[in-house]
């Protein structure tokens, strides 16, 4: 355990030197801040609060953001350190390979953990500073959201890692890791609306469509946020979905830990049998 931490410090101490947390944070903040005064004004209108109209946009902004920050962070999580040559010294150590490989994916974690709580908490912060009314209801969907959003963070982190000890070269690792952004983010789903319109016999099942979007990370995190949390489904335009689909936020939940375990676990198994 101990090695497991050191790892994770020192990524979470690189991460800090190259401004990575720094800059994530600042670009969350900034977006965060920027959707929550402009959220603030029309909520009275639409009949919800104003958090409740910062959580269903900065839920939007973190399908496209966050996937994107933990692939930038992690494709060259392990090919990196090989191309440099500090993996043979950081393996000279009395340490196992998936210890090094849990050690980086926890210090990456912490990394877009820290950047997503503050940057999104600085949302909350300015409302309540600003003397816009928060409910229970209202702060337990923004604490899930930004749990939510740390899962869906982590991932992605597990997808890059995978793709860092796949590859030789950091070039290709970058490839791959945009490549799955925009498969999961933006292809995925234009290409299940297009199975959907030219479905005209009608022979997609609700189960066939439930699977396709525990297939996808962002489209569990989608439903569990804009669907699934109290009150947001009506606010986000996602009733309809929410009541039509069998996928409860438990299930939902579940396929976003199986999306960060299923990799990560993989990504053991290659690193382990990965000539140096």
């Amino acid at each position: 355990m101990r090695g497991i931490l050191l790892v994770a410090g020192k990524e979470i101490r690189e991460g800090i030197r190259s401004r990575w947390v720094v800059a994530a944070t600042l670009l969350l903040a900034t977006l965060a801040l920027t959707l929550a005064f402009l959220g603030a004004a029309p909520a009275g209108r639409v009949g919800a609060g104003a958090l409740e109209v910062v959580v269903v946009s900065l839920s939007s902004l973190s399908i496209f953001l966050l996937p994107l920050i933990a692939l930038l962070i992690s494709h060259d999580a392990i090919v990196g350190e090989m191309e440099r040559g500090t993996m043979l010294l950081l393996l000279s150590y009395p340490i196992a390979r998936w210890q090094v490989l849990l050690g980086k994916f926890l210090g990456q974690i912490a990394i877009l953990a820290l950047a997503t709580l503050f940057g999104y908490g600085a949302a909350a912060v300015a409302l309540a500073a600003a003397g816009h009314e928060i409910g229970a209801e209202a702060a337990q969907s923004f604490a899930l959201m930004i749990a939510s959003s740390v899962l869906l963070g982590a991932a992605f982190v597990a997808l890059g890692m995978l793709a860092s000890t796949l590859v030789r070269d950091r070039g290709t690792a970058a490839g791959i890791a945009v490549g799955l952004w925009l498969l999961m983010v933006l292809i995925w789903d234009m290409a299940l609306l297009g199975l959907l319109v030219a479905d005209v016999d009608g022979r997609v099942t609700a189960g066939m469509v439930d699977a396709l979007l525990l297939l996808n990370p962002a489209d569990a995190y989608r439903l569990f946020n804009l669907a699934g949390l109290p009150g947001l489904g009506e606010l986000s335009g996602m009733a309809s979905l929410a009541d039509g689909t069998g996928l409860t936020p438990t299930i939902l939940v579940a396929a976003l830990l199986a999306w960060v375990l299923v990799p990560l676990a993989a990504a053991a198994a290659v690193f382990s049998r990965r000539e140096l």
